[in-house]
């Protein structure tokens, strides 16, 4: 009896932490399959030109922002995750204190693509606070 009661608790458990990974899950927003390209050298230079201090270095569209503090550049990198987690595309980035440089590529289709600018207008936004 013992047992059958500790494998109930232990399928209750799973079964519980399951459905809160699927309420988790189906609030994130994902863009479809049909939405997410890799852009020509022509619409990079086209969308990039409308971005604010973009720039495209080594095949990645790259921002560099600069904060007053560590904890005003780590909110913001707080916010961006929760962002790029939402769209499940995520930045390459680095921190030293005040400062925060961007890197954004799409690994999967090996390039820039519609992902990166999306998110490149999102970081731009929650940098504006």
């Amino acid at each position: 009896m013992l047992i059958n009661a500790t494998s109930e608790s232990c399928q209750r458990y799973q079964s519980s932490r399951l459905a809160r990974r699927i309420r988790y899950v189906s609030l994130l927003y994902f863009m479809s399959d049909e939405e997410y390209s890799k852009l020509s050298e022509k619409e990079i230079k086209e969308q990039v030109a409308n971005l604010d201090g973009w720039k495209v270095v080594s095949g990645k569209i790259n921002k560099t922002f600069e904060f007053e503090d560590f904890v005003q550049a780590f909110s913001f990198m707080t916010r961006v995750a929760m962002e790029a987690e939402k769209m499940n595309h995520h930045p390459e980035w680095f921190n030293v204190y005040n400062r925060v440089r961007i890197d954004l590529v799409t690994h999967d289709v090996g390039g820039i693509s519609n992902y990166d600018i999306k998110l490149a207008k999102t970081i731009d936004r929650l940098a504006k606070g």
